[in-house]
Formats: structure tokens, sequence, C-alpha cells
């Protein structure tokens, strides 16, 4: 098979081995495979894949089974099936733990489908999951127009929450709107905190999903209401900060911090865990048509560095870029 190899600064589509799975495992013939900033991260060697994982970039992909592992139940050759990796999701085959697979939602392209697992399960895990989002509360999240912020507008708002953005360029704003955000702020020109307090008669908001970390922390606890949630994803905006501990102690808040990529595949708060928990409460929300896929670009994997590029220069369309593999 064919896999995306990090050359350098070059990203090249060269031979590979091709994987066999283990006997929890699927081979997954790849259809599309999405970007996620975490990619970009990893190229650059800042963020190398969890022990035991593939090498080669790419945390979800689409496609077709092509191959089940002897202790596999639910899955067989042929089934139509979006997936969140570890690693491995730039090339046309991908070794998966079965736990780890879901079916592509009704009404959803096979293609698109790729864009769908990584966001759908960081947005839930951390909204619902850790944040204890709840109906009615009010929902902040930064970086409105990406992948992770077009899906956790639209999960919000089919949970009834009430939703406030931060967004930069006029067209990502209106975007947002689109979308069923009630409040999105221009972050050049607006002051988050204040918009948060104007919104919610000055008690501030429950649950703020950050991708921003350091340059946002205290500002963000600034914006909570009385035992809001801080959840961290991010550190597009630095690593280190100061937080003024009364300000947290007095609103009795939480600022916690998670990721997806290195949970254990089984077991307590596992990726297993979360993909269920999506499969049963998110995908009747994309079947329904209530959340939907918001997809940038199709770009041929041959043009991987390019893609990479429009992200990392911020050139790229808002929603999910997905490679799409021949």
């Amino acid at each position: 098979m064919h896999a995306i190899a990090i050359d350098g600064d070059r990203l090249t589509w060269t031979p590979a081995p091709d994987p066999a799975p283990g006997p929890d495992e699927v081979v997954i013939r790849v259809a599309a495979a999405g970007i996620n900033r975490a990619d970009l991260l990893q190229r650059k060697g800042q963020y190398p894949p969890p022990p035991g994982a593939s090498e080669v970039l790419g945390m979800e992909c689409s496609g077709v089974i092509d191959a089940v592992g002897a202790d596999v139940g639910r899955w067989r050759v042929g089934d139509e099936v979006c997936a969140l990796l570890a690693g491995g999701g730039y090339a046309e085959r991908v070794a998966v733990p079965a736990v780890q697979v879901l079916p592509v939602p009704g009404g959803v392209d096979l293609i698109d489908a790729a864009g769908l697992p990584e966001v759908a399960c960081t947005v839930w895990s951390t909204v619902v999951m850790a944040g204890r989002a709840q109906r009615g509360e009010t929902l902040l999240v930064h970086g409105g127009t990406g992948g992770i912020g077009t899906f956790a507008i639209q999960l919000g708002v089919a949970l009834g929450l009430r939703v406030m953005v931060t967004a930069g360029s006029a067209a990502g704003r209106q975007r947002c709107l689109d979308l069923g955000a009630e409040r999105v702020v221009d972050y050049h020109d607006e002051d988050f905190v204040e918009v948060a307090r104007e919104l919610t008669d000055g008690r501030g908001v429950d649950v703020v999903l950050d991708v921003i970390g350091a340059k946002y922390l205290q500002r963000n606890v600034s914006a909570l209401a009385t035992l809001g949630r801080l959840t961290i994803i991010g550190m597009q905006g630095g690593a280190k900060a100061e937080l003024d501990l009364g300000a947290l102690l007095t609103k009795r808040a939480t600022v916690l911090g998670t990721t997806l990529r290195s949970r254990p595949v089984t077991g307590r708060g596992s990726k297993a865990d979360i993909v269920a928990e999506v499969e049963h409460q998110v995908w009747p929300l994309v079947a329904s048509g209530a959340i939907r896929p918001v997809i940038g670009a199709r770009m041929p994997i041959t043009e991987a560095a390019a893609a990479h590029a429009a992200l990392d220069s911020g050139s790229a369309p808002g929603g999910k870029v997905l490679l799409t593999v021949p």
C-alpha cells in the first residue's frame, strides 16, 4: 500500500507495509482521512503518537472494512465505517481496534464521514462527559469556525444549550450564526468576558470549550458562572499562565485539561467508552440532520502538504479539511 511519510518539511505519498489486523482489530480500506491540528504538530515533532501507535499521520478516517481480526464479532468485510485512530489515517489501509469503529451515520456521505469521529468524540467527551453540560446552560466555544467549533455549536444547540462562540472573520461569524450560535464574538474588537456577562445578565457561562490555553486562562475563569467548568483541549495560545486562584475558589469553579489521543483503548475513561456514547447519543442527532459534518474542502491525499500549509497559515476554509484516497 501507500501512505504519507514525513520527510523533513515534505509530506510524500510513498510505499508502506500493509497492516494486518490483530485479534481485536479491523483493517479499513481508507476512503478519506480528516486533518486535525494535532497532525500539524506531529509533523513538526511536537506531538508524537502514543507508544505502539502508527507513526503515520491521521487520527480519523472513513472507508470500507477490508479484514477482520479473529475475535471481532460486530464488523464484517465490506461494512462502510468511520473510525477514531491513534494514528495511521493518511494511508490506503489502516488497522484500528474494533471498539473505535463507528458505522457511517444515516444521511452522511462516506467521504464526509471521515470528518466526524475526532470532533464528535472530542466534543462529546469534553462538553458532556467532563464538562457536565445540562439543558438550559450556556456554553462558550472558542474557535467557532473550525472542525471542533462547528460541531460544538450544533451539538450544543441540539442538547438545548445557549451557545456563544468566538471567531475572527465576518464570514466565519456568519457561519457560526447559521449553525445556531446565539452570540458570536469578534475576538479582534470585542471582549468575550464582557459579552458573556451581558448575554447571561451578569451570571457568566457554565461551560467553556477552549483550544487557546494560556492566553485565555484568566479571562476564561472570569467569564465563568458560579460552579462553572473550564475545559481546555488545546494550547494555541501557549502552555503556561498565571491564574488568580481567589477568583476560581470564589466561584467554586473547575478547570480541567483533557486529551483524547493518549487515552487507553478500553477501561475507565477509554476511547471505547467515548465511542460507544457517541454512537448511542450523537449519531441519532447526525442521522436526523440536527448535526451535519461541516466540510471546508476535499483534497487528494497527494496534496497533503498543501492542505497542511493552508491550515497552518489560516487560509484554509472553515470546517474540516478531508484528504481523499484514490
